[in-house]
């Protein structure tokens, strides 16, 4: 199944395919091409018809979850992608034959179809547990990049003469004098925050992190793909128990399910048959077929239905 939230490039997202008629939209020296011969010729394409599932699913869900979806949280994760990508943003949009505006839409379509799933999917305590067995909390370290393990090992055995009080400010002398990593080399080596869900970072890395208590450092060098790091803990907050993070939990299953296509076929199926949708266009009619057939309904492996 095609995972509804993917940006459609390269496909004219603006085009209205209701209501054509003889207005003209090109002319040539070879005569002129009409809305009613464009919608004809693009109803046959598969992105054309793609373009219609997403117009109608998004139809539906606007109006059963529009409420959901503030406008401050689409200018929230728009931000993010703006903040990730910096000064090549707009080059990038551009690549992916996308606006700021289609953007902003996709995103707005990704949260509507979010709270489908959260609506539609109930998460077990089962899954709960399975979760939390690879669960880790958000933490903050720091860390130094060198490329020889012989410096990493000189940068270990100076923390461990160095007094805990005065550990961090160690560690941010140390990260300018040695660390590789020029992103972080003048902030005392400090990352942002992450926790066990996070994909930007090496496993190894993680692995390596999550073991430390606050104010602890790896007294043996992690390897990684970069080099050889040396890791401080600023800032763990402990794994503590499963009912102390279900909220947490749940959100992640939820995310988890929102790219699982097999959840999610099941639930825009739910969100579609609930929505009446009726094709008028005889051409188009088995268009949702796939969503509205009796077998769309059944349970995931993964995740039960409401």
């Amino acid at each position: 199944m095609k995972k509804w939230f993917i940006a459609l490039a390269g496909v004219l997202l603006t085009f209205t395919l209701a209501g054509c008629g003889s207005k003209t939209v090109a002319t040539t020296n070879g005569g002129k091409i009409t809305e009613s011969a464009y919608y004809s010729s693009l109803k046959g394409t598969s992105s054309g018809k793609q373009v219609l599932q997403q117009m109608i699913l998004n139809k539906v869900l606007e109006k059963e979850y529009g409420s959901k979806v503030k406008k401050s949280a689409v200018t929230k994760q728009f931000n993010q992608y703006k903040a990730q990508y910096g000064s090549s943003f707009s080059s990038v949009l551009a690549q992916s034959g996308m606006t700021q505006s289609s953007l902003k839409t996709e995103i707005r379509s990704n949260l509507l179809l979010k709270e489908a799933v959260k609506d539609n999917v109930t998460v077990t305590d089962a899954q709960l547990k399975k979760q939390f067995k690879s669960y880790e909390p958000e933490v903050t370290v720091a860390h130094i990049l060198v490329s020889k393990k012989s410096t990493a090992n000189t940068v270990i055995s100076d923390l461990k003469s160095t007094k805990k009080s005065n550990l961090t400010s160690e560690f941010t002398k140390l990260a300018k004098k040695y660390s590789t990593d020029t992103a972080t080399k003048n902030k005392g080596g400090k990352l942002s925050a992450f926790d066990s869900t996070d994909t930007s970072l090496d496993a190894t890395f993680k692995k390596a992190a999550f073991k430390l208590s606050t104010d602890e450092f790896t007294t043996t060098p992690v390897k990684t793909q970069y080099g050889y790091h040396v890791i401080l803990m600023l800032k763990n907050p402990g794994k503590g128990t499963m009912n102390q993070h279900k909220a947490e939990l749940k959100k992640q299953v939820l995310d988890n399910d929102m790219n699982d296509s097999t959840v999610l076929h099941n639930v825009v199926a739910k969100v579609l048959k609930k929505g009446n949708v009726s094709i008028k266009d005889s051409d188009l009619k088995n268009i949702l077929s796939d969503y509205l057939s009796s077998s769309s309904s059944s349970t995931t492996a993964s995740s039960s239905s409401k």
